[in-house]
């Protein structure tokens, strides 16, 4: 389509003539080289993601074992996924798992990047020092902390044989009332130091001058943090508040490394059952149907957060 420009001569005329050939043919060249250059990743994009995500799509309204063919049966699987003790038992788990990755993570996050702000010595050595933990491997962190934890061996044993008792026998994995809560304990510490660098980054990329401003007109710490910092760094707030909430969602790694979803079913999220239904069970229907579920609550978190960006809430 030929691209128009209005050429005014007089006031209240114009004229309107077409832009000319060579920056029209300049401007497809460019869109052009940009769509090759896209296209491998477009690709990749297709075959690791769009395709397998259709095909979940598909399974979801199936009886498919995971072998074989697979018979379709509509709406069965979301009728049984509903009325599912299981999984409403998990969907609240992630429920809770999110809320608290919104509020203690991130206040960790936010009160340990406030006070490395104020360090001028070490702050590079303190830095790499908070973001180790997010570095190791999840496998491994896992290993360890299963160590830290367990009764016989752990960090009660070892307070124990000092004369400390208070946490003698204590089964933080093996008790349904602290497991979730220990799961969530050992990722935060591997998480809260990344929230502290990258926050540490967006505050440092705040106006000096706005902190000026704030304490000539008598603003104290908190003042300056309320005023100042919070608003400099709602974006990456806004951001990371977003992936906390998709990534809850998705938690499978810790809870199936420290307890496999138990005990009994106190740990399970969505991630562990689809796990379970679609290996051990060999529901994989049912489980594509969990995946569906998943994805719905990941894109209703994006659309949120773009509503929130049209709204200005992010700048």
């Amino acid at each position: 389509m030929a691209v128009l420009h209005v050429e005014k001569h007089a006031p209240g005329v114009s004229r309107l003539r077409h832009a000319p050939p060579t920056k029209q043919r300049a401007r497809r060249r460019r869109t052009a080289v940009g769509f090759a250059f896209m296209a491998p990743l477009l690709l990749i994009n297709l075959v690791v993601i769009a395709i397998p995500g259709a095909e979940s799509v598909w399974y979801s309204f199936t009886d498919w074992t995971g072998i074989g063919g697979a018979h379709f049966i509509g709406l069965s699987n979301y009728t049984r996924l509903f009325s599912d003790p299981d999984f409403r038992n998990a969907l609240v788990h992630n429920a809770e798992w999110t809320a608290f990755f919104l509020t203690v993570p991130m206040a960790l996050g936010l009160f340990g990047a406030c006070l490395l702000s104020r360090i001028r010595r070490f702050q590079v050595l303190l830095r790499i020092a908070y973001f180790v933990p997010y570095v190791v491997a999840t496998v491994v962190s896992g290993a360890i902390w299963q160590t830290l934890l367990s009764p016989d061996q752990g960090i009660g044993s070892g307070l124990s044989s000092l004369g400390v008792h208070w946490l003698a026998n204590v089964n933080f994995l093996g008790d349904p009332h602290l497991a979730l809560g220990s799961v969530a304990f050992v990722n935060t510490w591997q998480w809260w130091g990344f929230l502290v660098v990258i926050f540490l980054a967006a505050m440092q990329a705040v106006d000096p001058a706005q902190y000026e401003a704030a304490r000539l007109d008598g603003a104290n710490a908190w003042q300056e943090f309320w005023h100042v910092t919070l608003p400099g760094i709602r974006p990456t707030l806004m951001f990371l508040a977003l992936m906390t909430v998709i990534w809850s969602f998705l938690i499978f790694d810790y809870i199936y490394i420290l307890t496999q979803g138990g005990p009994a079913g106190s740990t399970d999220v969505l991630g562990t059952l689809l796990y379970r239904d679609a290996f051990a069970n060999q529901q994989a229907g049912y489980a594509a149907s969990i995946g569906v579920v998943m994805a719905v609550i990941s894109m209703i978190s994006v659309s949120g957060f773009l509503y929130l960006r049209r709204r200005g809430w992010d700048i």
